[in-house]
C-alpha cells in the first residue's frame, strides 16, 4: 500500500478533485479521478465523489490502492471481428469475456486476444488497456471499438464527450412496461454498502439512459436502451430502479431468473465518424444463441 495522504482544509472551497490537485502537484488529473472513482479519497471519514464540494476544516484522507504489476501476454483468442482497418478494429465481445486484465483477471480478456491479433494498439490509457476506448461490462456482450493508434483514440474519446457516438443496447426485463418509451435520467455514485455496486444518490454522477418498448411478453418486456452518458453499470443500475431489473443480472436482478450466462444485455449497435475519414460509420450485431433462444421460448 502507498502512504496514505492526509489534507486538514483550512480555507480552499470547492470540487475535491480541483482541490485535491491544487495540493497534490505531482500527481496528474487523471490519478486523482481514478483514485475518487475507485473510492480511495475520503472525507471525515466518509467515500466521497468527485464533485463533493469541499467545506473548511475538512479532512481528507487518500489511500491510493496497491500498484498492480501484470504481465500482459498475447493468447490466441478467436475474436469477432466486425470491421478493421489501419486505424480502428470493432469488435463483437462475448458474454462472459473481460475487456482488460486486472489483478482477479489476468488472462483471457479481450486485450490479450487484440495484443495477438495485431501490435498496432493505442498506448494513451496505458499498458494494462491498450487500444480500450469504452467498456462494456463482462457478461455483457456486444460492440466496442478499438483504438489502433493515439490519433484516432484521441478522436473516438473526444466524440464519446461529445455525446455523439451512438450506443444502442438490447435489454430483457422483469415486468411489462406499461408506457412505449421512457428517459432515466438519475444520478448514479458508487455504493456505500457494497464496493462491487453502484446505485442511484443525489451528489452522484449525471447519468442518463433513453429507452423504448420492442416487445411485451409475460412477466418480461424486451427493451431498447440507448446511452447519453457512459457511467459504469448505467443501464443495470438505472433498470433497477426504476423496479424493471435486467433478467439474469446476478448483482442487480433478483435472485430467482431465467436461466444464462448473466444479465440479458447486448450493445447491438454502435455508431462513429470514422477518427481519420469522418465517414459515418455504423454498425449492428445481434444478440447471442441464448439470448435468441430466450427471446423464442417467451414467444411461446
Amino acid at each position: 500500500m502507498k502512504q496514505e495522504i492526509t489534507l486538514t482544509v483550512s480555507e480552499e472551497k470547492g470540487r475535491i478533485d480541483k482541490v485535491l490537485a491544487a495540493h497534490l502537484a505531482d500527481t496528474s488529473r487523471s490519478q486523482i479521478q481514478h483514485w475518487l472513482k475507485g473510492d480511495c479519497v475520503f472525507v471525515n471519514g466518509e467515500p466521497v465523489s468527485a464533485n463533493y464540494k469541499v467545506k473548511k476544516n475538512d479532512t481528507i484522507v487518500v489511500t491510493p490502492p496497491e500498484n498492480i504489476e501484470l504481465e500482459l501476454s498475447p493468447e490466441a483468442i478467436p475474436l469477432d471481428i466486425v470491421y478493421e482497418d489501419t486505424d480502428i478494429i470493432v469488435v463483437n465481445k462475448p458474454q462472459g469475456m473481460v475487456v482488460h486484465p486486472s489483478k482477479s483477471h489476468q488472462t483471457g480478456t479481450l486485450v490479450n486476444a487484440l495484443l495477438y491479433h495485431t501490435s498496432d494498439l493505442s498506448g494513451i490509457n496505458g499498458v494494462i488497456r491498450p487500444g480500450i476506448v469504452h467498456r462494456i461490462d463482462k457478461d455483457t456482450s456486444g460492440l466496442l471499438v478499438v483504438a489502433k493508434n493515439d490519433q484516432a483514440h484521441k478522436n473516438l474519446q473526444e466524440q464519446m464527450m461529445a455525446k455523439t457516438v451512438i450506443r444502442k443496447y438490447s435489454a430483457l426485463v422483469h415486468g411489462e412496461i406499461p408506457h412505449e418509451t421512457g428517459t432515466i435520467d438519475a444520478p448514479i455514485d458508487r455504493s456505500k454498502s457494497n464496493r462491487l455496486m453502484n446505485t442511484v444518490r443525489e451528489g452522484g454522477r449525471k447519468a442518463v439512459t433513453h429507452f423504448k418498448v420492442l416487445k411485451r411478453f409475460t412477466d418480461y418486456t424486451l427493451i431498447e436502451c440507448q446511452l447519453e452518458t457512459g457511467r459504469t453499470h448505467q443501464i443495470r443500475v438505472h433498470l433497477k430502479y426504476i423496479d424493471f431489473p435486467i433478467a439474469g443480472d446476478p448483482i442487480y436482478g433478483p435472485a430467482k431468473t431465467l436461466k444464462g450466462q448473466g444479465q440479458y444485455l447486448h450493445a447491438g449497435t454502435l455508431g462513429f465518424k470514422h477518427p481519420v475519414s469522418g465517414k459515418n460509420l455504423l454498425f449492428e450485431v445481434p444478440p447471442p444463441e441464448v439470448f435468441q433462444k430466450t427471446l423464442k421460448k417467451l414467444e411461446k
